[in-house]
């Protein structure tokens, strides 16, 4: 009996101790690696940033950056709306004279932003309904009624779409009215809104150009000047310049070519 004691006594004294050393190792391990320096970066680490971008980083394996710049201006008697008309696919211009302001209704239309496929399958679903509905109700359609079928659509698609739009126009209710909706699915009614990459560019232009109750003239003035600078600072961003004015009395469209933009290269 007193052999089986000890036994144990002995047991538990050496349990102990190896408790003791394994902490003790754990404290000598920490000392170490706060002590070592820092390792330099792999040759894997860099070659995951080598020919990226800040803009690109993010971007998952496959997944390629797009750019544009799009604006659309509220005025007293309807809308403008403008964008550039490059199409590009990462490093690659797949198209340099797109169309990127598409029409919904009579007086409604939309500058499209983010994935050429998924916005060119937004508004042909928005024009399908809104058709529908003007053939139901026998009036136009308000503009506010585009934006939140557009809006409704992105959101809950959130997960499956790459679509920053701006919807603009002229209805009997609201007159010229303009929504920005941008990646997400939010929809705000807005004096002006830009969208697209070239958009951080000129956010402090539009900023100190903007006023209330612009002239048809000045608004249109003041979409083509901030786009053409957007063109000529953001690589996503080029070709020609698009403009949509929506009234009470039709629409006009024109295009500028990229000779003959009031700023950039050709005029330097």
């Amino acid at each position: 009996m007193q052999l089986k004691k000890d036994h144990q006594k002995i047991y538990r004294n050496t349990e102990t101790i190896t408790m003791m050393n394994n902490h003790y190792n754990q404290i000598m391990y920490a000392q170490q690696q706060y002590q070592q320096p820092m390792m330099a970066p792999t040759s894997a680490d860099s070659d995951a940033y080598s020919g990226k971008s800040a803009e690109t980083r993010h971007l998952k394996p496959g997944e390629l950056s797009t750019g544009t710049t799009i604006m659309a201006i509220k005025f007293d008697k309807g809308v403008v709306l403008c964008a550039d008309s490059r199409v590009s696919t990462g490093a690659y211009v797949a198209n340099r004279a797109s169309d990127k302001i598409a029409q919904l209704h009579d007086h409604i239309w939309c500058c499209r932003s983010g994935s050429a496929a998924d916005t060119q399958a937004l508004t042909d679903y928005v024009r399908h309904f809104l058709a529908q509905l003007a053939v139901e109700t026998g009036r136009l359609p308000e503009v506010k009624v585009a934006a939140h079928l557009m809006r409704r659509l992105c959101y809950e698609n959130k997960d499956n779409l790459m679509a920053g739009v701006i919807v603009g126009g002229w209805d009997p209710v609201s007159g010229g009215s303009v929504f920005n909706i941008p990646l997400g699915g939010a929809c705000i009614p807005m004096p002006f809104a830009i969208g697209g990459s070239g958009s951080t560019f000129i956010y402090g232009l539009v900023d100190s150009e903007f006023k209330e109750n612009m002239t048809k003239e000045e608004a249109l003035a003041l979409c083509t000047k901030a786009v053409s600078h957007a063109m000529a600072r953001d690589g996503s961003s080029g070709g020609v310049i698009r403009t949509c004015v929506a009234t009470a009395e039709g629409n006009e469209r024109e295009m500028i070519p990229g000779n003959k933009l009031p700023y950039g290269p050709a005029g330097w």
